[in-house]
């Protein structure tokens, strides 16, 4: 197939591109390459997937509409993975007009390019924080998400009401994977394993929020982009469906810290601090619908894949 990828030089759009590349797939990249963190790190992904056969990168934004309809003419798509997005819960609250942005107007362009084009189905990222305060565990599909703690949880749930009306309106397939604390190799500088690293390493304090009391279902990147392709690829899917996509393991922050320690063979120092602003408790992925219609079968465990991500870490920054 011809896919374009969206947000092809952040953390999930490079592994997602570089899997369907792998696959057989011709894919067109499209990456803004804003200043929300290091341009640089974007720039080496999105240099990677230049130099593989198949695939097309563009620089543009999701909200230069004309643009966008300029590159679905170029392209007949077969299917659109739309991953761009304004990250980050605490940087939503400084920041608001950011996400409305991006993650709002942004998304109703995607949508009505697929809309005009004819595209049989979009997948697109939305995320485990819109579940919220939610205090029932596992978090299900089918639990209410009405009530966000943050902006940014706020848009990725408005994105889910939106595709919702355009699959009911015009009928193309539209596919929300809400996605739990993703990690590994290329990560995002804003995000807390690249954090406590990057201090561990400095022998600086490691800023441990709610003193440490919180849990995240930690899913390694390799995991999340079976699950993104096979959502892609997967026949007989509905016409407007969503999945969990996470490791279903709710794992005590402190123990990533300490597995994290110990692959870099240092030991932390720690600045207990209270809870933030946005932040929930608990994140935690009820699975049983992806395993079924997806075949989503997650196997890393967080002790697995914390070493993998302080390997590439050390060699990106060449400390190896």
């Amino acid at each position: 197939m011809k896919i374009l990828v969206t947000g092809s030089a952040g953390f999930i759009g490079f592994h997602v591109a570089s899997a369907l590349l792998k696959a057989g797939h011709t894919v067109v990249g499209l990456d803004n390459f804003n200043d929300y963190y290091t341009v640089q790190l974007k720039r080496d992904r999105h240099a990677l997937l230049e130099k593989q056969k198949g695939y097309a990168g563009n620089a543009g934004d999701l909200c230069d509409y004309p643009a966008l309809q300029a590159l679905f003419r170029q392209h007949a798509f077969d299917r659109v993975c739309h991953l761009a997005a304004q990250p980050g819960v605490r940087y939503s609250i400084t920041h608001p007009f950011v996400y409305h942005k991006c993650n709002s107007e942004g998304f109703l362009n995607v949508l009505e390019v697929c809309r005009h084009h004819k595209i049989a189905r979009l997948v697109y990222a939305s995320s485990s924080s819109v579940y919220g305060g939610n205090r029932r565990l596992p978090f299900r599909e089918t639990d209410a998400v009405d009530t966000p703690v943050s902006l940014y949880a706020a848009t990725k749930k408005s994105n889910e009401l939106m595709a919702h009306v355009y699959s009911h309106l015009y009928g193309f397939q539209t596919i929300g994977l809400r996605l739990f604390t993703v990690y590994g190799p290329w990560y995002r500088p804003d995000m807390a394993m690249w954090l406590f690293t990057e201090a561990i390493l400095h022998g600086k304090p490691v800023k441990v929020f709610n003193r440490g009391d919180q849990r995240r279902d930690f899913t390694y990147i390799d995991d999340i982009v079976s699950g993104i392709c096979a959502a892609l690829a997967t026949d007989g899917l509905e016409r407007y469906d969503i999945f969990n996509l996470g490791n279903h393991r709710a794992e005590h922050l402190m123990d990533m810290i300490n597995i994290l320690a110990d692959a870099l063979g240092i030991k932390p120092v720690m600045e207990l601090l209270p809870m933030q602003p946005g932040d929930v408790m608990e994140t935690y992925a009820d699975i049983s619908k992806a395993q079924q219609k997806l075949k989503f079968h997650p196997h890393t465990a967080l002790a697995d894949g914390i070493p993998k991500f302080v390997a590439w870490f050390r060699k990106y920054h060449g400390l190896t």
